[in-house]
C-alpha cells in the first residue's frame, strides 16, 4: 500500500481520496509513513484522504495557532498544545490530523501523556483546519466529539460548535466568547502579508490586552 502511495507523487496543495481502505491498512500507512512527514491524513469509514499543504497553508496554521496561544496567555487560561497529533478511534472508525489543536478544559486529563488514546482520553477542546474543502473532516471531528472546530479558507474564519452531536456555525467562540475573532483573525492574517508575522503577532497581543482590560 505504501509503495502505491509513493507512486502517486501528490503535488503540494493537492489531495486525493482512496476508498475501501480497512482500519488495518490505515494504521499500517500511518506507521510506515511515520510522524515526520508533510502529508496529512484523514480517515472515515473506509475513506482515506491525503493532503500535502502549501506554504500559505502552513503560514496561516502557525499564525492562527500563535493567536490562540496569545489569547490563552493573556486570559491566563491553562492549556496543552497537541498540534497535529493523529487522533483516532477504531471503535468509531475515524482518524484525523488537525493543523493545530489545543487541550484547554481537559488539559489536566492528558498532561504528561506520551500518546493520546481516544477510547479513554478526551478529544482536544479546539481543533483548527486551514482550507474547508475537505470532504470528510467534519465527520471526523463530529464523531470524535471535538467541542469546537475552526476552519479558515484563506478569507473567512468559520467557527463550529458541537451541539447535540452536530456542528452549529457560530459567530463567537465558546472558549473566547467576548472577542470578535471571526472578524479579527482574518483581518490580521491579511495584514500579515504586508507587515510580516512578527509584527502582526505583537499587534494582536496589544489588541487582546486592550479588549480584555
Amino acid at each position: 500500500m505504501l509503495l502505491e502511495l509513493r507512486k502517486l507523487n501528490i503535488p503540494p496543495g493537492d489531495r486525493i481520496l482512496l476508498t475501501d481502505i480497512s482500519w488495518q491498512e490505515y494504521e499500517q500507512i500511518l506507521e510506515e509513513l511515520g510522524e515526520h512527514r508533510a502529508a496529512k491524513l484523514s480517515y472515515s469509514n473506509g475513506i482515506l484522504e491525503i493532503m500535502t499543504p502549501l506554504f500559505i497553508h502552513e503560514n496561516a496554521t502557525a499564525l492562527i495557532g500563535d493567536f490562540v496561544k496569545i489569547l490563552l496567555d493573556e486570559l491566563d487560561i491553562d492549556y496543552e498544545l497537541s498540534r497535529s497529533t493523529t487522533f483516532k478511534n477504531r471503535q468509531m472508525n475515524q482518524g484525523v490530523e488537525p493543523d493545530e489543536s489545543f487541550y484547554i478544559k481537559n488539559c489536566l486529563a492528558i498532561r504528561g501523556k506520551e500518546r493520546i488514546d481516544l477510547t479513554i482520553d478526551p478529544p482536544p477542546d479546539l481543533a483548527i483546519e486551514i482550507d474547508i474543502t475537505s470532504r470528510i473532516q467534519l465527520d471526523n471531528y463530529r464523531l470524535l466529539g471535538v467541542p469546537e472546530l475552526w476552519r479558515y479558507n484563506g478569507k473567512r474564519l468559520q467557527i463550529n460548535i458541537l451541539q447535540d452531536d452536530r456542528y452549529i456555525e457560530s459567530q463567537v467562540s465558546s472558549i473566547f466568547p467576548d472577542l470578535e475573532l471571526i472578524r479579527e483573525i482574518p483581518q490580521r492574517l491579511e495584514q500579515s502579508k504586508q507587515i510580516g508575522s512578527a509584527r502582526i503577532l505583537k499587534e494582536f497581543r496589544i489588541w487582546v490586552k486592550k479588549v480584555i482590560r
